[in-house]
């Protein structure tokens, strides 16, 4: 059983940052820096004001917000708290926040001031657990929410007890929270194939170890003299990435807006001399297709870290072309957070007759982890053959929670079961071939297709959808929505149909392409069948079948 003495809390990442370079700047957003002492002393705060609300060990945060300075506190808050963090993705619409702050039991919510109060009505309407509402904006946000209270006031009231120029010791007021290796620290939410996000329970002892690995495989030797910038949201992988940075004392700088824009992205880099950023494939192709990067210099680029998809060859090629030998990719889910295999800066040539190229391959298993293909029978496929990915080791989530069924389907044997399909070549290098699942990624970002037929099917006119995932230059995949009308029913076109889905479900879940058939091929057992509805996609004209990668 584990020892207390085993563990530390993880908010000790920033306590001993903010010890170490008090008045370096650990935050940037704008022509705004905040030090890693203020930092600390603004999160001391929040704890405290949270605490004075009776909040406290095992309560769970429900954070609704896009990047900046109140959603990179807000998880060292909870971690210090002995908390749980719930982030969402800031574009999921209400009802399906109210759905996360529900399943999660959120005591409290911080929800920034544009996505009230509708988002905060939906989780108090859902969420009988709710306590408190902490509105984040400028003067003024907590009155758009009866009841709410306001993040810059609830900081300002107890700033003034963190002002002191040393730090509180542990195990006084202000201190972490003792905590077990097993306690949790975040959900981490994905889908599955149920349709229903699940919350991926992540664990302090977990945590622990996932830093260190992240620190030795994918930006080794980073100190504070190198600069991170977050491109996607805090609220999952770019999350992640930050608390590395953290603790190396490594400033993370936040993008102006929620619009990713080139231009803005290599003004940034040359001006604060980034190092190191973790993204997406079809992120990498759109920057490095943009004209702005000749124009600004980037030298200063060590590790440009990929993730959440294949790329293209030909993108990854330009990739280097344009900014060296700097890419790393790796391959994970959320529920090990990442940390499956890497394919580090020296594995990564443009030369495809250069043995170091490794086309196709996602990597090595990371340091500490242990990977396997195994059949459906649990059994190891011989080297080169195809079978499902499966790992274990310390980077493995606690299970989700509140669903034993689904952890006990995940961890099954004894191995986290990735349901991606793939080989492994005689060194060890893996290969991903394909999903045991319907799921999608696009734009680095999970689509699982019975989420949306879901809200398509209740629609008075469809009778009956198949939407699947299929290959595209600029996002990885994109969504195609394959519909049968009800027999009488009126005119449906595709502009209808996402006029169905807006304020339903996210935009990025939305299918780029809608057809309308007589009939869907079904299986012996009456299941709609979407290979066959893929290949017919291919047959009749409608896409274009896919180049390989």
């Amino acid at each position: 059983m584990a020892h207390a003495a085993q563990v530390m809390n993880l908010a000790q990442l920033l306590r001993q940052t903010a010890r170490l370079f008090p008045q370096r700047p650990g935050l940037i957003h704008g022509e705004r820096t905040w030090t890693w002492a203020e930092l600390d002393r603004r999160v001391d705060a929040l704890v405290a004001a949270l605490r004075a609300l009776g909040l406290g060990p095992g309560d769970k945060m429900l954070v609704h917000s896009r990047n900046n300075v109140a959603m990179f506190e807000s998880c060292w808050a909870a971690f210090r708290l002995g908390a749980v963090w719930v982030p969402t993705n800031f574009r999921l619409e209400p009802p399906e926040v109210a759905y996360l702050g529900s399943s999660s039991g959120a005591s409290v919510m911080l929800c920034e001031q544009v996505f009230a109060p509708a988002h905060v009505d939906a989780v108090r309407a859902a969420t009988p657990t709710l306590k408190h509402v902490v509105l984040i904006g400028g003067a003024g946000a907590a009155g758009l929410v009866a009841g709410a209270h306001a993040y810059e006031a609830l900081i300002a009231a107890h700033l003034a007890a963190h002002l002191a120029d040393r730090l509180p010791p542990p195990g006084t007021q202000g201190a972490e929270a003792t905590v077990a290796a097993d306690d949790p620290l975040w959900f981490f939410y994905t889908s599955g194939t149920t349709g229903r996000p699940k919350g991926g329970v992540l664990t302090h002892g977990q945590m622990a170890f996932v830093v260190a690995n992240h620190l030795a495989d994918l930006i080794p030797g980073t100190d504070e003299r190198d600069v991170s910038i977050a491109v996607a949201p805090l609220s999952h992988g770019a999350g992640i990435h930050m608390l590395l940075n953290v603790a190396r004392g490594a400033p993370t700088v936040l993008m102006p807006g929620e619009k990713l824009e080139p231009e803005v992205f290599w003004r940034l880099v040359e001006r604060h001399r980034v190092s190191n950023l973790f993204t997406v494939p079809t992120i990498v192709k759109l920057l490095v297709e943009h004209p702005a990067v000749d124009a600004h210099d980037h030298s200063s680029l060590r590790y440009v870290i990929y993730a959440g998809a294949p790329m293209y060859r030909a993108d990854q090629k330009l990739a280097l072309a344009k900014l060296g030998k700097v890419l790393v990719q790796y391959f994970g889910l959320g529920e090990v957070t990442g940390n499956i295999t890497v394919l580090p800066r020296e594995m990564h040539s443009a030369d495809d007759d250069d043995p170091n190229a490794n086309i196709g391959s996602c990597g090595r298993p990371r340091t500490g982890m242990e990977v396997a293909i195994f059949d459906a029978g649990m059994r190891p496929v011989p080297t080169g053959e195809v079978g499902e990915i499966c790992c274990r080791g310390p980077a493995v989530f606690a299970g989700y929670h509140a669903n034993p069924q689904a952890t006990a389907k995940a961890l099954r044997g004894g191995w986290f079961h990735t349901g991606d399909l793939g080989r492994m070549d005689e060194r060890g290098l893996v290969y991903i071939t394909g999903r045991e699942s319907d799921m999608y990624i696009s734009g680095g970002s999970n689509v699982y297709p019975r989420e949306v037929e879901e809200v398509l099917l209740t629609h008075p006119a469809i009778a009956e959808v198949a939407v699947l995932g299929v290959p595209d230059e600029k996002w990885g995949e994109v969504g195609v929505a394959v519909i049968v009308k009800r027999e009488g029913a009126g005119a449906l076109d595709a502009a209808g149909v996402l006029a169905h889905l807006e304020g339903r479900t996210a935009r990025y879940r939305w299918p780029r392409h809608v057809f309308f058939w007589e009939a869907l091929p079904k299986s012996g057992y009456g299941k709609i069948a979407k290979k066959d509805v893929r290949e017919r996609l291919y047959e009749r004209g409608e896409l274009p079948r896919p180049r390989s990668i």
